[in-house]
């Protein structure tokens, strides 16, 4: 399923939007990132702690890869690393086209599950306007999709930095297609 590569790691300790770029961030088996503000084994997410406050986090690290960016400015949108409220910006294998489940282990030791599909929601054009009809692409059915990265939980915690290796580790077939979490 191939490798790729971290290209930047952000975090922001209070809820908002986008999150600012750091050297390095600390992941932490169960839990998520250090100082970020989705850190916890419950759902941190501000509107899904409104109904289900004992929920699993399955939204502990967010990654979205390099080529939205790319997208991005070529469409003239000023966007930048940790702008979409990712944690981690990578190159390499679509994200999104993974099965649920798939694990990437990065650097020496830090592994991350894929949990789903991030669902880019109404404050993106708050952010900057257009910047949702900018991340919606079509897929191979027609159907359009949003592409907002992925979401996962923290398995092995770890140091990760910018420039450190991702593999990925296919989960157990059957296998399931990423859904919005």
């Amino acid at each position: 399923m191939g490798h790729g590569d971290v290209i930047s790691v952000s975090l922001a300790p209070r809820h908002g939007f986008a999150k600012s770029p750091v050297p390095e961030v600390r992941v932490v088996a169960s839990l998520g990132i250090e100082g970020d503000a989705h850190f916890g084994a419950k759902t941190q997410h501000r509107y899904d702690k409104r109904f289900r406050r004992d929920a699993p986090n399955l939204r502990q690290v967010h990654l979205i890869a390099v080529s939205v960016y790319e997208d991005l400015h070529a469409l003239g949108l000023d966007v930048q690393a940790g702008d979409l409220g990712e944690n981690i910006t990578t190159s390499g294998p679509d994200l999104t086209s993974l099965p649920e489940g798939t694990v990437l282990r990065i650097g020496d030791e830090a592994q991350l599950e894929l949990t789903g599909l991030r669902a880019p929601c109404v404050l993106l054009d708050r952010f900057r306007p257009g910047l949702r009809a900018a991340v919606t692409g079509t897929g191979l059915d027609g159907k359009s999709f949003l592409r907002g990265g992925v979401m996962s939980l923290v398995l092995l915690s770890g140091t990760i930095r910018p420039g450190d290796r991702i593999s990925v580790i296919p989960p157990p077939t059957p296998y399931r297609p990423l859904k919005n979490v």
